[in-house]
């Protein structure tokens, strides 16, 4: 048997929160791409736009539109997207996110608690939930989306660096009692990506250029550069890759 059938993702159905753009969308469609039955959940119309247009390339792709920021929602909306995938999840890819800039000594405890909800908090829940489902069969790939700052302090931003600080260890705690139970769960840390949510930053000549000047690849990533490494960890090739925090940042961290 050839080594790249342990890459393929026929069969399988996944869950990626926050696919309808970005990031998101490109892990999303990487894992259709390998094979597997995707649905995104998305807070806009975004999701089933990006269903839609994927469904047109032939990939299979759903969307449900939820807020997961609400905690008391999110029970629910898993439900529905497990119904939707015939009650069964073989991959979790929890990549919805929020982020929230003030100076630490004005930071609006609202903010911090929207952050901390939905950046740590919901990605426990969905953990939870998908093992719950995957526990039994022995079987199932959870991938959480750390960031650069799961190792520095970052700048302006104390609730979303708490929050992806959190998501590491949190990953790395699934892990140590997951692991010997056939799950694997791992993340992955983005470094500086070109999508919607960066174009300021890629306009501004100045912080594009010191920005790049710290980048060994010389170049911003994109959601292209994340298909490789979410099909590598929602697949068999990975099974025996656990609890590890893996940067996809050109060398940025390492500089």
């Amino acid at each position: 048997m050839s080594i790249l059938n342990n890459f393929a993702l026929t069969g399988k159905t996944a869950i990626v929160t926050g696919g309808g753009r970005g990031l998101g969308r490109g892990m999303a469609e990487g894992l259709a791409e390998a094979g597997a039955k995707v649905l995104i959940i998305g807070s806009s119309a975004s999701a089933e736009k990006t269903a839609a247009e994927c469904r047109q390339k032939g990939l299979s792709m759903l969307a449900l539109q939820g807020d997961l920021l609400d905690q008391e929602q999110v029970p629910a909306i898993f439900e529905k997207a497990l119904d939707a995938l015939d009650g069964r999840i073989d991959i979790l890819v929890n990549n919805a996110g929020i982020q929230r800039r003030h100076f630490c000594e004005d930071f609006p405890l609202s903010d911090w608690n929207d952050v901390i909800n939905l950046n740590l908090n919901t990605v426990f829940q969905l953990c939870q939930l998908a093992g719950r489902n995957m526990l039994p069969r022995k079987s199932g790939k959870i991938i959480n989306v750390a960031s650069m700052l799961s190792f520095f302090g970052g700048y302006t931003v104390p609730a979303y660096a708490a929050s992806k600080g959190g998501v590491a260890q949190l990953t790395k705690a699934l892990a140590n009692e997951w692991a010997g139970k056939g799950l694997n769960v791992n993340a992955v840390a983005p470094g500086y990506m070109a999508t919607e949510m960066t174009s300021k930053l890629i306009e501004d000549n100045i912080r594009n250029k010191e920005i790049l000047d710290r980048i060994p690849a010389k170049r911003w990533g994109t959601p292209e550069d994340m298909k490789g490494i979410i099909v590598f960890l929602a697949s068999a090739a990975s099974n025996y890759l656990n609890g590890a925090i893996i940067p996809v940042d050109g060398a940025y961290l390492v500089r």
